[in-house]
């Protein structure tokens, strides 16, 4: 279910204007969550994001009456490299406004991690089909365990399973 809020977004490609934004969505995130080590200082993610990740693929921003309410990060090669909102904008479907056009976007299939800490995540991604396919015990530079999940647009096969 969509709110009036999420009726208002509209998802764009982002611009390098956008990656402060962005970067700033991502550091209130990882100061607001109680199990996430800060690994970078605030700059460097802000540069990361401005040098690495708008450089590798489309950054698809939730454009909320001109406000960055949230971002997807998206690998050429169909890979869900971040998905962050902004705390006011949580709970009220720009999320899932965001994984369907991203959706759109890769055609057939999607991957990403979820640390395993993260439930709220696991549960948004089931609901929007993805299923686990893989665990680690904190094989990132986070050093927490994570999920592997994948959404395919046809399910597979029982041979392909």
């Amino acid at each position: 279910m969509t709110s009036s809020r999420a009726a208002q977004v509209c998802c764009r490609d982002a611009t390098l204007a956008d990656m402060p934004a962005c970067a700033g969505i991502l550091n209130r995130w990882i100061d607001a969550t109680p199990w996430m080590p800060r690994i970078h200082p605030q700059e460097d993610v802000e540069r990361h994001y401005r040098e690495s990740v708008f450089a590798n693929g489309p950054v698809i921003v939730a454009d909320c009456r001109g406000e960055i309410a949230g971002f997807l990060a998206l690998s050429a090669d169909g890979f869900v490299t971040a998905l962050y909102l902004d705390e006011r904008h949580r709970g009220v479907g720009i999320g899932t406004t965001l994984i369907r056009e991203a959706k759109k976007r890769a055609r057939s299939e999607l991957t990403l991690w979820t640390f395993e800490h993260n439930g709220g995540a696991q549960r948004f991604y089931e609901r929007e089909g993805f299923l686990p396919v893989r665990r680690t015990g904190g094989d990132n530079e986070e050093g927490l365990p994570d999920i592997l999940y994948h959404w395919r647009s046809e399910p597979l096969r029982e041979r392909e399973a």
